[in-house]
């Protein structure tokens, strides 16, 4: 079949491209971390990926129509030339993973950006690094992990959350990086492949609920406990990194 038609896939899909779409319409987009883990607990990892990329870039529509007004162009300038950097360098070492590397980066990547969220402030780095030099370790960071697994998130907050910027003016920016990132990210996508009859396909089933979810993310934006529901969402992605680093490790035992 030219499309995914498992149960199991869906129904770890369908919540994750909601939660994915909440996080981008209205908590500054760090939850896109979760979704091709989650997908990963029942299809490849590359082919998740390959599925929700054209799903973002629906998402991210939306989210620029939500947040045009609010960002700021000149973080934005200083952040997209290493995002593509970083961007070009998961291109061209696509060629060297296959599915276990996947789930082993992906698993660990979760499990650090997770821990990273909870041990916030308690680990301290013994060097200050100045201002540029920071931008393009952790935008570069962003943009390698974004391609990778659409990771890009937890990266690029290290660098923002220390500029005590305006809320909404962080959730703008972060909403207009990620539409860039994305749409350049389709280019190297889809000469590797990625964007094959199947995962379009799949991808436009699923594609309604990324419009559902940023909405939705918008409406909550100043009604929910922003806090309290990032930190359930970073729990998931906890037990789903274990997940796959279990199956990663398993593969290797067998």
């Amino acid at each position: 079949m030219p499309i995914i038609d498992s149960l199991a896939f869906y129904l770890v899909a369908i919540p994750a491209v909601l939660i994915v779409g909440i996080g981008k319409g209205g908590f500054a987009g760090g939850l896109g971390v979760v979704a091709v883990p989650l997908m990963a607990l029942t299809i490849s990892p590359v082919q998740a990926a390959g599925i929700m990329l054209p799903i973002l870039c629906v998402m991210d529509i939306a989210g620029v129509r939500a947040w045009l007004r609010r960002w700021d162009p000149a973080m934005m300038k200083r952040l997209m030339p290493p995002a593509i950097l970083g961007i070009a360098i998961g291109a061209l070492t696509f060629q060297f993973v296959n599915d276990i590397f996947m789930k082993w980066l992906i698993g660990l990547l979760a499990l650090a950006f997770s821990l990273n969220y909870f041990l916030k402030g308690r680990i301290r780095l013994p060097w200050r690094v100045r201002d540029r030099v920071s931008a393009w370790v952790w935008s570069g960071l962003s943009g390698y992990t974004s391609f990778v697994a659409h990771a890009g998130g937890p990266p690029l907050m290290v660098y923002l959350l220390p500029k005590g910027m305006d809320k909404s003016i962080m959730v703008g920016t972060v909403t207009m990086y990620f539409a860039v990132v994305n749409y350049v990210k389709l280019i190297p996508y889809a000469y590797l492949g990625q964007l094959n009859l199947s995962n379009l396909l799949t991808s436009l089933v699923l594609a309604p609920l990324a419009i559902i979810g940023v909405q939705l993310g918008v409406w909550l934006h100043d009604k929910v406990n922003a806090a309290a529901f990032v930190r359930l969402m970073y729990g998931f992605l906890f037990l789903t990194g274990l997940k796959l680093t279990w199956d990663a490790a398993s593969s290797l035992w067998s």
